[in-house]
């Protein structure tokens, strides 16, 4: 049986806030909730549905980056987080955050990552980049992404998702009229994948 090329396309602050809503209480430590993606790729590809065999072609980590001017200190701990995600093997695209008039008062946001992990995941399935696309994310906004791969590309290629699952949440992104395998991570798979360094030393 040929083995499926899987790419896993990780909207990483999406992940993160996703296992601490999941497996932690609010005043947990900031470590709490973070991950290793290519791990995370690795475990899926583990367990794949029946039938089936994967290789893992690539891991892709899309994130906001902090302005090194505004937020020094953030901006050091986020750079020394993507370049552990790098030397584990994945790719790492970031966007620069957006900061509202009135900063500090008013948080700093997120802008265009999820576009971006959209495109590629588009993208990619246009040049044939995988058989198999994952998104790690429960952003409902890349559910027109998981669409159009299904509607124009499936077969060849396949759309599948990751999600968190615990007594306090099971959310995941899906197609309507449409059955989309999801790799249900719980907490001991969480733990298997969990990384606990405290990037702001």
């Amino acid at each position: 049986m040929p083995q499926d090329r899987l790419v896993l396309f990780i909207d990483a602050q999406n992940l993160y806030k996703g296992a601490r809503r999941a497996f932690f209480a609010p005043e947990a430590s900031h470590s709490d909730g973070q991950f290793q993606p290519v791990r995370i790729g690795n475990l899926i590809c583990s367990r794949p549905p029946p039938n089936t065999i994967r290789s893992l072609e690539e891991v892709r980590v899309y994130t906001g980056r902090p302005d090194s001017t505004k937020e020094p200190e953030t901006y050091a701990a986020h750079m020394k987080q993507c370049l552990a995600w790098r030397r584990a093997g994945a790719t790492v695209v970031a966007r620069p955050l957006r900061y509202p008039p009135d900063w500090p008062n008013s948080k700093a946001q997120q802008k265009g990552v999820d576009v971006a992990l959209a495109i590629d995941f588009v993208a990619y399935a246009i040049d044939g980049k995988y058989d198999i696309g994952v998104i790690a994310s429960t952003d409902s906004d890349l559910i027109p992404a998981l669409e159009f791969v299904q509607r124009r590309f499936a077969p060849p290629c396949r759309v599948e998702v990751v999600a968190w699952t615990s007594p306090r949440s099971r959310n995941r992104l899906s197609i309507p009229r449409s059955s989309i395998w999801c790799h249900w991570l719980d907490r001991n798979d969480y733990d298997s994948v969990s990384d606990l360094t405290d990037y702001n030393i």
